[in-house]
């Protein structure tokens, strides 16, 4: 009887197939971890700005949404300003915090660098009264572009966008 099997040059060219195959499969696989990632932090950062704009208007009074430590990468509290000293007065009751690891890089302009303040009527306002907007920025790793903007219009819209544009502030805070 004579047996079939497999030569060793066929064995090898098998394997060498399945990893080249894997390490695309995994390039892939990574890319799409990366951008889920990018995804989920900006609509949890909208999320957050609507929950604290929705707070000011059912409480009556001015909530504030900040970055934790000035980073909105590492995450964001929602409290209420009774106090009018924001963050500073830890009297100040705590609604909502959402701490994140830092994996993905968010970044705002300079109206909302580092807080939204939101007034009882639900606009955003500056603590000076003038009216505040702005977009924060969910950057791709390493490079110059944001995928995903949290944009705040100045009358209180809060929309996620998902378009690729050129960002010099994510350069700068990487």
């Amino acid at each position: 009887m004579h047996e079939k099997g497999f030569s060793l040059i066929e064995l090898l060219t098998t394997l060498a197939l399945l990893t080249l195959l894997l390490q695309l499969s995994s390039t892939t696989f990574s890319e799409l971890l990366r951008a889920n990632r990018e995804l989920d932090a900006a609509q949890m950062l909208a999320s957050g700005m609507r929950n604290a704009r929705a707070a000011a208007i059912l409480y009556q009074h001015t909530a504030l949404i900040h970055s934790l430590d000035g980073d909105w990468s590492r995450g964001w509290r929602i409290i209420l300003d009774i106090s009018g000293k924001g963050p500073g007065d830890p009297e100040n009751p705590l609604l909502i915090e959402r701490q994140s690891g830092g994996q993905v890089l968010i970044v705002g302009n300079r109206p909302v660098q580092h807080f939204v303040r939101f007034s009882t009527l639900g606009n955003p306002l500056l603590p000076s009264g003038a009216f505040q907007a702005g977009t924060l920025h969910v950057c791709q790793t390493e490079q110059e572009y944001s995928r995903h903007q949290v944009v705040l219009s100045r009358s209180g819209r809060i929309s996620l966008r998902s378009e690729t544009a050129e960002q010099a502030l994510c350069t700068g805070a990487g």
